[in-house]
């Protein structure tokens, strides 16, 4: 009997042993199972936090360099019309200036308003051709030799500085019932030479082409044809003496096309993308858009080499009234 009592006491304890390590074993699990869960949700913090930290830099680095160039900006046009401040009043001597028909306008006007704030100061131009007033400028026989074109590298070379003073952009317009939206500028050049004389030859309706334009000595005029290399081979219907002559002219006459100084442009026609590229100051500034060309104030060495009114001519375009003075002609701002 007592034999018989020892071994159920025996069994007993090994199946107690056995519970034991059982429930020991189902703890652990449970246990590990919360703290993986927080090591992991402690990890995804942690990742939420880098990434946020991380897109706020670099929110706060662009809106730094945006300020930066943005104050940059400022700084600049603060700099040129403190620069203007410091032009003598009484500022006396002579600017002589030679070369590009086109830029007559934009010449005759700084002029005008340069002799106006400086009565000291006598400034003459000449239209003799941006060759010739290169020419000119490279044998020191004028201050400023103007020309509507990049400088050459031999011009470079010889020492003239090219200071580049207005950009000239040049947009061709059709009627807003015409179809075509854009031309390469072969296609333009053929139809102002006459070559292509139907819409339908170059996308559009079955429709004859009225071809519009300056009349003789126009600037713009001079500058579209010289841009084209088709100076003195157009065939125009009709011959504008305004820009808003031509503006005008191709609003109210169906297949019409004509070309009209970026300024003017407004709802009454439709511009004409060439090669692609639409006729934006944006586009004339990257340089992208082919009716578009420098129009240059070239010296024989730079700047601050020159006279003190040839220094002065360039500070007072630099500064918001010379700058507003380039866009009263037509002319889009050098930044």
């Amino acid at each position: 009997m007592k034999k018989k009592f020892v071994a159920i006491a025996a069994a007993a304890t090994l199946v107690m042993a056995a519970l034991a390590g059982c429930g020991s074993t189902s703890t652990t699990t449970e246990s590990s199972a919360p703290a993986e869960s927080a090591a992991s949700e402690a990890a995804s913090s942690e990742a939420a936090s880098t990434e946020a930290a991380s897109t706020e830099a670099a929110s706060t680095e662009a809106a730094s360099t945006e300020a930066a160039s943005t104050e940059e900006t400022s700084t600049e046009a603060a700099s040129a019309d403190a620069a203007l401040s410091e032009i003598p009043a009484d500022l006396s001597g002579t600017v002589s200036m030679a070369g590009s028909t086109s830029m007559e306008k934009l010449a005759n006007a700084l002029a005008e308003s340069f002799m106006a704030a400086y009565p000291g100061v006598t400034v003459t131009a000449e239209f003799t051709g941006s060759g010739a007033g290169i020419e000119a400028v490279t044998a020191g026989s004028v201050d400023i030799g103007n020309a509507s074109r990049y400088l050459t590298d031999e011009e470079k070379a010889a020492g003239i500085s090219e200071n580049i003073v207005a950009i000239d952009g040049i947009a061709v317009v059709v009627d807003t019932a015409n179809e075509v939206t854009g031309l390469t500028s072969d296609q333009l050049a053929s139809i102002y030479t006459g070559e292509v004389t139907n819409w339908g030859d170059v996308g559009g309706a079955d429709q004859p082409i009225v071809v519009v334009g300056r009349e003789a000595g126009s600037g713009t005029r001079s500058a579209f044809e010289e841009l084209l290399a088709i100076e003195d081979q157009c065939a125009y219907a009709n011959e504008l003496d305004s820009t808003g002559a031509v503006m005008a002219k191709v609003a109210s006459t169906p297949g019409a096309i004509g070309y009209v100084s970026l300024d003017v442009l407004d709802d009454t026609v439709k511009t004409v993308a060439i090669d692609d590229v639409e006729p934006t100051v944006d586009n004339i500034k990257a340089g992208s858009y082919a009716l578009s060309r420098p129009f240059v104030m070239a010296t024989k060495g730079e700047i601050s080499e020159q006279s003190e009114a040839v220094q002065a001519i360039f500070t007072y375009l630099a500064s918001d009234e010379g700058k507003a003075l380039v866009e009263s002609v037509g002319l889009i701002t050098v930044d």
